[in-house]
């Protein structure tokens, strides 16, 4: 393996500021399959070959640093994209001429590059047809690219001629427009892991009102910025991106937020209107008495203080003895928000 070029693309997030993803990419110039297979770390594969100085750690030293382990956003093992062109000897790849259909043996191989897998590490029941799903994006007839959770790759259908063949150019955009496409589900998916654990922990604090108000301003900032379907006027760097959305529900995942994030408004929304209400009901119990006893002064003339504090007493005591009925107690806890109270007539 041979290190080419350095990428990282920081991607700051509501709770890390510092979140970034890294790009590596290589060049390997032995089979590639046993390659993507220790990375995966597959049963009876070679020697991991991110190690010593390949290894993302030291590469980046100075940079970043590398997440592992059950820190937010990390991954167990890299997520590897595969861009692998057959020699005229690699037969169970190629198309027999432009118009003929591609033989299943090259969708197999196509499965195997993106899972990191051999048929041994990995057999799939030939039913599910894996390969066959919306996360295959046929690109030309020279070549497709398959999407899966934890990998992707490209693969040609014709013999490679070596310089200036088509596949220069092919390699060009898988690492630049196409590995875009993928960077930004990355990045949506980051994201929508973030407002998932922020969605469960917002009923761990007593500032509802505050967790939910900066819920949705969370997914208003993501849904401006990154939440895309479409990457481009048109072309495959769609289909690839919308080929990771589908390997991992992200419509889906973000429309259960939304729907859960909009339940959470209409219960901030009714507890507000509930101690609106009942500071509408707090004032009632205290201004009625109070009201009544001074209007009765007003109109007997009456300008004593004495008989003024008489009424401002007999005021508070008819207040507190309103306040102790089941409708007092009611706007009391409502007031608290503490839903409704339970009281004996």
């Amino acid at each position: 393996m041979r290190l080419v070029a350095m990428e990282v693309l920081r991607a700051p997030t509501a709770r890390d500021p510092h979140h970034a993803l890294a790009v590596l990419h290589f060049s390997v110039d032995q089979p590639l399959l046993p390659v993507l297979r220790a990375i995966g770390h597959r049963p009876t594969a070679g020697p991991e070959p991110l190690a010593g100085p390949l290894d993302p750690a030291t590469l980046l030293a100075g940079v970043g640093e590398v997440l592992g382990g059950e820190e937010t956003f990390a991954l167990a093992r890299p997520y590897t994209i595969a861009f692998l062109t057959p020699g005229p000897l690699h037969t169970h790849a190629l198309r027999q001429d432009p118009e003929a259909a591609l033989p299943p043996t090259a969708d197999r191989w196509l499965w195997q590059l993106a899972s990191r897998s051999a048929p041994g590490d990995f057999p799939v029941a030939p039913e599910s047809a894996p390969h066959h799903d919306a996360s295959t994006v046929r690109i030309s007839a020279d070549w497709s690219a398959l999407v899966l959770r934890h990998g992707a790759a490209f693969l040609g259908h014709r013999a490679d001629t070596g310089d200036g063949d088509f596949y220069d150019f092919a390699a060009l955009h898988a690492r630049t427009v196409y590995l875009d496409a993928l960077l930004l589900g990355s990045l949506q998916r980051d994201h929508i892991d973030e407002l998932t654990e922020e969605l469960s922990e917002v009923f761990d604090s007593e500032r509802l009102t505050r967790r939910v108000t900066a819920l949705e301003k969370n997914i208003a900032r993501f849904r401006s910025t990154y939440w895309r379907q479409h990457l481009t006027a048109h072309g495959p760097a769609n289909g690839l991106l919308l080929a990771f959305q589908h390997q991992h529900r992200l419509p889906e995942r973000f429309a259960e937020i939304l729907a859960e994030a909009a339940d959470h408004s209409r219960l901030v929304q009714t507890l507000e209107s509930q101690q609106i209400s009942a500071a509408l009901g707090v004032l009632t119990i205290l201004g009625l008495p109070l009201g009544t006893a001074l209007g009765v002064l007003q109109v007997l003339g009456d300008e004593s203080v004495s008989h003024l504090l008489v009424a401002l007493g007999l005021s508070i005591a008819a207040t507190a003895a309103a306040l102790t009925t089941r409708y007092g107690r009611l706007v009391l806890s409502s007031l608290r928000g503490g839903g409704t109270a339970r009281g004996q007539d």
